[in-house]
């Protein structure tokens, strides 16, 4: 099983953890709080309750939890700029004279919030005026002590590391998705093959599977939390002049996620489909079996769902060892049983599902107009999980050649997949044969 990297501060050893408690119940400088824990408040409360003074700092579950789901209400610069205003009027930061003792008191916290911003929401700062406030509020506090223009340096040095290197790879995806479009093919003849089969580049499942897990575990890797939140926006009922992202949604990497994990299951297919012979077909079905086997022995749930969500049409799925975790009965109970017990590459679709059916079955606001805060705990419980997954590090040993062809062989298209199948077995009755008749119409150009 893939090992995790420890935890930030941010995240318990199981996860997020989303209590924020308090020994008092009722409302606290309009925060509403019910059980001990925060349950609403006004978008103006919760922009307060994040700014740090010089004796208080805001628990990180909850700075995690309000960064995430501010940017329905509000975008990430505003959010930034109304901080940094509020800072300088509570610290008096405008002063000709600044009271030194008390930005001592107050400087590390500004610049812990801003650091856990740009670790745990880096795209966020992709923004020039991002970089513009966070400069500004550094600026304001370093005459004070010259360790905050080192501090300054290195925050910004580690944020341009990490983008650069989240832009690399995200041009390397448009590339890859790019060069896939180019090559779905339809089915138009028998040729020897239209493509290396897999059996050829790789013929031990283990080390597919392995293979699989690298694509996995570096598309996760530039999925932004804040990217689950986007691809859910609507328009803030308090302000119906625009969304939140109006201009796009911010959802590139979580898009080309969804896409790698059809692309297998068309691969999968594809191979299957491509072997002239019966006897042919038969092996590599049975070689996919034991490819998803593997991956369940890694951990790697995603691809073990695509390479099933094919296989099961063709063989007993009894055949594979696990298979019973991806049992769809009880909303995957098996499978989020599975879940518990180690950290593994989740079935991405499924988590979606999660996050969509929460995100639509609560409001964002209260009647009264308060953000409905326990929503948002939930969601960032989920998403919190997600932060845990995407930091496990990939124990294998990388191949370029399997990788290439895993992103690059050619796929047949949905209408080129049911012909292909129909060529290699008869269809079974009339309303298979007439798919099968039109097929070859469209496709080939045949009656």
């Amino acid at each position: 099983m893939p090992q995790t990297l420890s935890s930030t501060s941010m995240f318990t050893p199981c996860g997020f953890s989303p209590h924020l408690h308090t020994s008092k119940e009722g409302e606290q400088g309009g925060l509403i709080f019910q059980d001990g824990n925060l349950t609403s408040a006004s978008l103006d409360a919760l922009i307060q309750h994040l700014i740090p003074t010089t004796d208080y700092y805001p628990e990180k579950a909850y700075i995690f939890t309000f960064l995430l789901s501010s940017r329905l209400f509000i975008e990430p610069h505003e959010l930034l700029s109304r901080v940094c205003h509020k800072c300088i009027e509570q610290q008096r930061l405008d002063d000709p004279v600044l009271d030194k003792a008390r930005i001592r008191k107050f400087g590390p916290k500004i610049l812990q919030l801003l650091t856990e911003w740009t670790e745990t929401f880096p795209y966020d700062f992709q923004e020039e005026r991002m970089i513009g406030h966070l400069k500004d509020m550094i600026h304001r506090i370093a005459p004070c002590d010259e360790a905050y223009w080192k501090k300054m340096n290195q925050l910004l040095q580690a944020l341009n590391q990490k983008l650069a290197t989240l832009s690399h790879g995200q041009e390397g995806i448009v590339k890859i998705s790019t060069a896939v479009s180019d090559k779905l093919v339809a089915f138009k003849t028998k040729p020897p093959s239209i493509q290396r089969e897999i059996l050829s580049v790789c013929s031990d499942p283990y080390t597919l599977a392995q293979q699989l897990t690298h694509v996995e575990l570096e598309r996760l890797s530039h999925i932004g939390p804040e990217e689950f939140v986007q691809a859910f926006v609507h328009k803030d009922p308090l302000d119906g002049t625009k969304t939140c992202f109006s201009e796009q949604k911010k959802t590139s990497n979580l898009e080309a996620y969804v896409k790698w994990f059809n692309r297998l299951c068309y691969l999968v297919a594809t191979e299957i489909c491509m072997p002239a012979k019966k006897k042919q077909r038969a092996q590599v079905i049975e070689f996919f079996i034991d490819v998803a086997r593997e991956c369940f022995n890694i951990g790697n749930f995603n691809s073990l769902m695509a390479i099933i969500s094919v296989t099961a049409e063709k063989a007993n799925p009894a055949l594979i060892n696990g298979s019973h975790q991806m049992d769809p009965t009880g909303n995957f109970y098996n499978y989020r049983t599975a879940l518990r017990g180690a950290i593994v590459i989740p079935f991405f679709s499924l988590l979606i599902k999660d996050i969509y059916f929460l995100n639509e079955g609560c409001a964002n606001r209260l009647p009264n107009g308060h953000v409905n805060f326990e929503k948002f705990l939930e969601l960032a419980k989920q998403v919190g999980e997600f932060i845990t997954w995407k930091q496990v590090e990939c124990p294998f040993e990388q191949d370029p050649n399997i990788i290439h062809y895993l992103h690059t062989a050619p796929i047949f298209t949905e209408d080129g997949l049911y012909l292909a199948s129909y060529e290699s077995e008869s269809p079974e009755n009339q309303t298979e044969k007439d798919r099968w008749k039109s097929l070859r119409s469209t496709i080939l150009g045949k009656t």
